[in-house]
């Protein structure tokens, strides 16, 4: 079991425990693509290692369309994850990145299942 696996079903060790879960889709320009890979993945790496909310912070990318990227975070609370939108970290990374981005769009779930 990884690390965030462990960290996640410590969590959720309580049949009550719904975690809040974040997707992002992201359209990047694409010349700016690798830009952006290299901002999303240190403001990923900044989640996971300051926010002890931030339970899982993954960055995907689909080899069939370069310029789409997906996110998948966990949060132990929708608490954890307005902190996270406030962190300076993630500041930083969103004024960087705006410019870059031709679309972007969010879903919010619960998790109910680990």
């Amino acid at each position: 079991m990884t690390e965030t696996n462990s960290k996640i079903r410590r969590q959720t060790d309580s049949p009550a425990a719904k975690l809040f879960v974040v997707t992002v889709q992201f359209r990047i320009k694409p010349d700016h693509y690798s830009e952006f890979i290299k901002e999303m993945l240190e403001n990923a790496s900044q989640s996971r290692r300051l926010e002890p909310g931030c339970l899982a912070f993954d960055v995907c990318e689909d080899p069939a369309r370069s310029s789409q990227v997906f996110l998948y975070e966990v949060y132990q609370n929708a608490a954890a994850f307005e902190q996270h939108k406030k962190e300076t970290h993630f500041l930083s990374f969103d004024q960087k990145v705006s410019a870059w981005v031709m679309e972007k769009k969010v879903t919010v779930l619960s998790l109910i299942d680990r």
